[in-house]
Formats: structure tokens, C-alpha cells, sequence
């Protein structure tokens, strides 16, 4: 059966999603994009800023479904200047610095709130 996560130590979700859902043992996060938690507000800033809290808001999901960046075996990032990639990537690789997950990184013109990335992870329980 699905089950919904929620926290509140992540952006609540500003549509008709989910932080994440969970099912046979899988959990499959919504997109994470770099909103205060607190405040709902889009953190101004550079990519490296704007990554972190990214990552921060990603792993408070997972924490929430039971899960650490250890059992993510699939995120797909995105993008909005593919210029970004390497200051993107050195903050990514903090929060999987052994056995990445597999990844997809691709460019987008636009991202919600017009941010400069979102990640979105597949995790097992």
C-alpha cells in the first residue's frame, strides 16, 4: 500500500504532490527545489548555496521515510545553466561520497520559481 511522507523540516509542497511516496520497500521523492523549510521563500543565491539547500531539504524527506543517502540508488537532477554542473556536483558529492547512487543530470530552461536546481531521488527502505 502507498504511503504518503510529509515533514516539516522540508519545504512544504507547493502543488498537488507529495514530498514523497513510499511503496513495496521504494521511496520516490518529489523534486526538491531551495526553499526555506520555515519560510516557504526561495533561497537567493549562487548555485553552491542554492545546492546545499537542496541537499539539506532532499535528505530531511528521506530521513522522514526512514531512509539516508545511503539507500538512494537513483536521483535525477536538473539544471539551469549546465555551466553550473561542477559547482553543483562538488556539493552533491558531499552527500555521496561513497557508492553514489546513478544519476541523470540534465539542463532546463526553467525550474519552478524560477531556482537554479532541483533534485529528485529513488531510495530503498
Amino acid at each position: 500500500m502507498k504511503e504518503i511522507i510529509q515533514t516539516v523540516n522540508a519545504p512544504a509542497a507547493i502543488g498537488p504532490y507529495s514530498q514523497a511516496t513510499t511503496i513495496n520497500g521504494m521511496v520516490f521523492t518529489s523534486g526538491q527545489i531551495p526553499l526555506d523549510p520555515a519560510s516557504g521563500e526561495v533561497l537567493e543565491g549562487n548555485i553552491t548555496a542554492q545546492t546545499e539547500l537542496v541537499m539539506n531539504n532532499l535528505m530531511a524527506v528521506l530521513n522522514a521515510a526512514g531512509c539516508e543517502a545511503a539507500s538512494v540508488v537513483k536521483t535525477t537532477c536538473f539544471l539551469k545553466d549546465m555551466g553550473d554542473f561542477a559547482a553543483f556536483n562538488a556539493v552533491y558529492g558531499i552527500y555521496f561520497s561513497e557508492n553514489p547512487p546513478a544519476r541523470s543530470c540534465v539542463a532546463v530552461k526553467t525550474l519552478p520559481k524560477d531556482v537554479l536546481v532541483e533534485v529528485e531521488a529513488i531510495a530503498v527502505k
